[in-house]
């Protein structure tokens, strides 16, 4: 095979960055501020911001901002299909946050060392967990990582853990994927965030593979030893349903 072109990899790599630097808080971009983010030179990003206007990714307001192109509407719609879970699964999530007395529940899967959220049901307390669909988080921390790194080798969880803040969480990951994998739930405190706590469950296919994690999360003062233990066999079953429906990803 020919090598890679590794000039090309890099301006698709340079493309996506430029695309995600646009969000909820940023719709809109100007040239200017896009140089500013990247830092790259600004030849550099008005040769990217003309590709992707010419693929509809981004389009020109006329007022010297950028925003989203009509293009992404396509993939858009397509990934809400793949991944809209069926009103089946959907009513599984709400059950389950009404068992835990309303705590917030969320279904997340892997995406390289992130963990990212495809579906939730909000909770109905007053303080609660929020997340938002789409919202990517460490895969080092938190209960939902332990249960989809519970099926990786040593080599693949220190690789994750090495982006921790601090060598401690090469030995400390180890082990909360092993007891994750020979529990079936995994349980978390302040990890990613001092005061929040999760609950999770392992979501397979039909072929067993492990696909998602479905997790309860609140606040600590909320999750303690029984409460946890009172939140388990529901947990369990939601994940158990899930994995009947196989419907995680457009699977089913």
């Amino acid at each position: 095979m020919p090598e890679p072109d590794v000039g090309g990899v890099r301006s698709v790599q340079r493309a996506v960055d430029l695309l995600a630097l646009f969000d909820a808080e940023h719709p809109s971009r100007s040239v200017r501020e896009l140089v500013d983010a990247t830092g790259l030179p600004k030849t550099t990003v008005v040769r990217l911001v003309h590709t992707l206007e010419q693929s509809g990714l981004l389009w020109s307001r006329g007022d010297g901002h950028l925003v989203p192109g009509t293009g992404l509407l396509r993939w858009a719609e397509l990934a809400g299909r793949t991944w809209r879970l069926p009103e089946e699964a959907l009513r599984r999530l709400a059950e389950l946050s009404e068992a835990s007395g309303g705590e917030t529940v969320s279904v997340y899967v892997r995406q390289q060392s992130t963990r990212v959220c495809v579906a939730r049901h909000e909770g109905t307390r007053t303080v609660r967990h929020v997340v938002r669909i789409g919202a990517e988080m460490p895969l080092w921390s938190g209960a939902a990582s332990h249960v989809l790194l519970s099926r990786s080798d040593r080599a693949e969880v220190a690789a994750v853990a090495s982006r921790a803040p601090g060598d401690e969480w090469q030995e400390r990951l180890w082990e909360h994927t092993r007891k994750a994998a020979a529990d079936g739930i995994a349980v978390s405190h302040g990890e990613r965030e001092p005061g929040v706590s999760g609950v999770a469950a392992p979501v397979f296919a039909a072929s067993g593979r492990l696909t998602a994690a479905v997790a309860l999360g609140g606040p600590t003062t909320r999750f303690t030893d029984d409460a946890v233990a009172a939140f388990t066999p529901a947990l369990l079953d939601t994940a158990r349903a899930l994995t009947t429906l196989d419907c995680i990803g457009g699977t089913a």
